[in-house]
């Protein structure tokens, strides 16, 4: 039985330089047990391993792209008989939302070098915390699990970063920068596409019992997290930590401006604003012409007659990392 069992991706973007490091801990670990997998591909059957040496906790170390792939594994294949441990996950990849939330910062070797220290000192209980899981149907054989998705012109920025600017080489803090100043451009002046992020495209968001939204939409993101980006922070407004929230907001540079405005004064969710929808619903359908969302790094159309449905599931464990 291994006290921690390690997940990595070494195609994750910082592992290319931190693997090395991480192969060296383990190797000076005997209680961790370190899978690597070369391809998302492969999680299906690293996860199926990982069962078997029954860990007390299991740790990702790659992007929330393998997160994703992991936590629906975990949840959804049945190999820990229907109780998984709690999940790490150290700070790593482009964008690290999901690390973040869970209190992760800085170098993953400090993240890793806490699991093993709070699994050695039996405090584990001490630092777990529940979340919801957004489960995503989009007509597969199975929902696919995650933390957080970004639709509308959100993800528009989100690939034009991905296919234009990472390429560039450029730190991801200021390739994130330029991606939503070049969008911000586009937004404002109402052009788009060429060297531009391409204009946005009409959605249909529906809500059980909250109704619908339509139009386009500068900024929809569908999440369980507590930190969104901007440092927006859900569970102060909505009550439950963990819970499936919705936060659109509409095309018009009003709309995006109030909501940069109360997000910079800290009051974001705090009062109503003309066009900044703050919801949260048991069930989510988000339709529209062709129109991508991503669930933490994986990419999804949404299209008409064929909606992105989104549902929450019971809570699971993570381990929180912060002190």
């Amino acid at each position: 039985m291994a006290s921690v069992a390690l997940l990595s991706n070494p195609r994750s973007t910082g592992n290319r330089a931190l693997l090395p490091r991480v192969r060296e801990y383990c190797a000076a670990h005997p209680d961790i047990f370190h899978y690597e997998v070369e391809d998302v591909d492969q999680i299906g059957e690293a996860i199926r391993t990982i069962a078997m040496v029954s860990p007390r906790i299991v740790a990702i170390n790659g992007g929330d792209g393998t997160v994703q792939a992991a936590l629906t594994e975990l949840y959804s294949g049945g190999h820990f008989g229907g109780s998984p441990p709690p999940v790490a996950v150290l700070p790593n990849g482009k964008t690290n939302l999901i690390a973040l939330d869970l209190g992760a910062e800085g170098d993953p070797i400090k993240a890793l070098e806490r699991v093993v220290e709070l699994v050695s000192n039996g405090r584990l209980e001490d630092h777990v915390i529940e979340r919801q899981l957004i489960a995503l149907d989009s007509g597969g054989n199975r929902p696919v699990l995650g933390m957080f998705l970004g639709g509308a012109y959100l993800a528009d920025v989100m690939l034009y970063c991905r296919n234009r600017i990472y390429p560039l080489g450029l730190p991801n803090g200021l390739s994130h920068v330029l991606a939503a100043i070049l969008g911000l451009f586009a937004i404002i002046f109402g052009i788009g596409g060429g060297r531009l992020p391409p204009k946005p495209e009409p959605l249909t968001v529906s809500l059980i019992r909250q109704g619908q939204l339509k139009g386009k939409f500068s900024l929809l993101i569908v999440t369980t997290l507590e930190k969104l980006l901007l440092s927006i922070r859900t569970s102060d407004t909505h009550g439950s930590n963990g819970r499936m929230k919705l936060l659109a907001v509409d095309r018009s540079v009003g709309a995006l401006f109030r909501m940069l405005g109360a997000t910079w004064r800290g009051t974001l969710g705090q009062h109503q604003l003309a066009g900044v929808h703050f919801e949260q619903g048991d069930e989510i359908r988000i339709e529209g012409e062709r129109s991508n969302v991503i669930l933490d790094g994986e990419i999804f159309e949404a299209k008409h007659g064929r909606p992105i449905i989104l549902t929450s599931t019971q809570p699971v464990p993570f381990l929180r990392l912060a002190a």
